[in-house]
C-alpha cells in the first residue's frame, strides 16, 4: 500500500470548517509529490532530548521532546507527557510538516513577542523579566493550584511595577475559573489594566455566561480562549457561539502551519499565536506560523525559550528588543547541544512507541 500524501495528514480528525474564506483560501495544501514518510524513516531519524527548565512551570520541571529528521530539515515532536496518541498525532503532522514540506511564505520578517511569567512569587518576578528585555507585554500565569487571588493580585502588580504604565499585561489561568471566580478575580485584577484574560474557565458554555457577566458588569477584559481552540474536537464553537474576542493557536497542538492557519481563517477572530515549551526547533514552527497570518495585532507567546536551561540550536530562537526574526526554513540542530541533552535509551525507546502510537492515527 502507497503511503497518502501528507495533504491528508491535516484530514485525520475533523475538518473545521466547510468555507474557505478571504486571504487564506488561496493557500495552497501541502504538495502532493511529498508522501507520508514511512515510519522507519522516521524512526530513523529521531533523538530524543530533556532539558532543564529554570523555574517550574505548570508543574513541569524538565522538558523532553523527540526531533525528526527530513530532507527539509528538523521537526519537533513534543506533546506533554500525558497526552494520548490521538492528541498526539497533531504534533506528529506538525513535526512531519517541519521537516519534510516545510512552510507557507511569510508576510512579514519579524514577530512581536511577550515575556512570560509563571506562577512565582511576586519578589521573583524582577528575575523573570530580565530574561525577556525588550519585551513591553507580559502573560502572566494565575489561578495555579494551591495559591489563591492575593498570590495573583502581588504577581500582576509586581508585573506593572516593572513594565510602567505602557506596558501590556496579559493573565492565563489555563481554565482553572468557575465563572464566579473568574469574575470575581478579573474584577480586582482589571484594576491592572488587563489586555486580555486567557482560558478562564475550561468550558465553551462557561466562558460565553463570562463574557456576558463581564460586559453587563462594566469589567473591560476581554476574553482570549486557547485551550477552547486546542484540545477541542470543535474548534469552531467559540467563535460560533460568542465565547471570546480573540483566539490563542499554538502551532504544533493544531497539527502545522497549514491547519492553524485554516482553524484562524475559519473561526474569523484575532489570534495571537503561542509556543509549548518549544525548543528552537519547535518555536520555528510557531514563528512560521506568526509570520505567515494576514494579520497579527498581539505580541506572541514565542519567547518562552527563555525558561530553558538550554537548546539544541547553536543560534537559538530567542528575542531580541521584543522580536524575533522569521525564517523561511527550520533550524538545524547542534549535535554537541543534543549531546549535552541526550535523554536515557529507556526515554528514546518510549519516544519512539509514542511517535508509532501517533503515526497509526495518522494513517486511520
Amino acid at each position: 500500500m502507497h503511503p497518502p500524501p501528507v495533504e491528508s495528514i491535516a484530514a485525520a480528525w475533523p475538518p473545521v470548517g466547510e468555507a474557505r474564506a478571504g486571504t487564506l483560501a488561496g493557500m495552497p495544501p501541502l504538495a502532493s509529490s511529498v508522501g507520508l514518510p514511512p515510519l522507519g524513516e522516521l524512526l530513523d531519524g529521531l533523538v530524543v532530548v530533556r532539558i532543564s527548565l529554570r523555574v517550574r512551570f505548570r508543574g513541569v520541571i524538565e522538558r523532553e521532546v523527540a526531533l525528526l529528521r527530513g530532507p527539509r530539515g528538523w521537526g519537533e515532536f513534543g506533546p506533554f507527557l500525558e497526552y494520548g496518541p490521538r492528541e498526539s498525532s497533531r504534533w506528529l503532522a506538525c513535526a512531519i510538516e517541519a521537516a519534510y514540506a516545510g512552510w507557507p511564505a511569510p508576510v512579514r520578517s519579524a514577530v512581536p513577542v511577550n515575556a512570560t511569567v509563571p506562577a512565582v512569587a511576586a519578589d521573583a518576578v524582577a528575575g523573570v523579566l530580565a530574561r525577556f528585555p525588550g519585551c513591553t507585554t507580559a502573560k502572566v500565569k494565575v489561578a495555579e493550584a494551591g495559591q489563591g487571588l492575593a498570590d495573583d493580585l502581588d504577581r500582576v502588580a509586581a508585573v506593572r511595577e516593572i513594565l510602567g504604565p505602557d506596558g501590556r499585561i496579559r493573565v492565563d489561568a489555563n481554565g482553572g475559573w468557575d465563572v464566579a471566580s473568574a469574575q470575581r478575580a478579573l474584577g480586582a485584577l482589571a484594576a491592572y489594566r488587563l489586555e486580555y484574560a486567557e482560558q478562564p474557565c475550561a468550558e465553551v458554555a462557561d466562558l460565553v455566561v463570562l463574557r456576558t457577566s463581564l460586559a453587563r458588569n462594566g469589567i473591560d477584559v476581554p476574553i482570549a480562549a486557547d485551550e477552547s481552540i486546542r484540545k477541542a474536537a470543535d474548534p469552531m464553537r467559540v467563535a460560533r457561539e460568542g465565547a471570546a474576542d480573540l483566539i490563542v493557536v499554538k502551532v504544533a497542538p493544531l497539527g502545522g502551519v497549514r491547519r492553524a492557519l485554516e482553524i484562524v481563517g475559519d473561526c474569523g477572530l484575532p489570534a495571537v499565536v503561542s509556543s509549548a515549551l518549544d525548543t528552537s526547533v519547535g518555536m520555528a514552527a510557531g514563528v512560521a506560523l506568526a509570520a505567515a497570518l494576514p494579520e497579527l495585532p498581539w505580541a506572541c507567546g514565542l519567547g518562552t525559550l527563555a525558561l530553558l536551561e538550554g537548546d539544541v540550536v547553536a543560534d537559538p530562537a530567542v528575542q531580541h528588543g521584543g522580536v524575533l526574526s522569521v525564517s523561511a526554513e527550520p533550524p538545524q540542530v547542534d549535535e554537541a547541544l543534543v549531546a549535552r541533552w541526550s535523554a536515557e535509551p529507556e526515554r528514546v525507546a518510549w519516544w519512539t512507541e509514542r511517535v508509532a502510537a501517533a503515526y497509526a492515527h495518522l494513517l486511520a
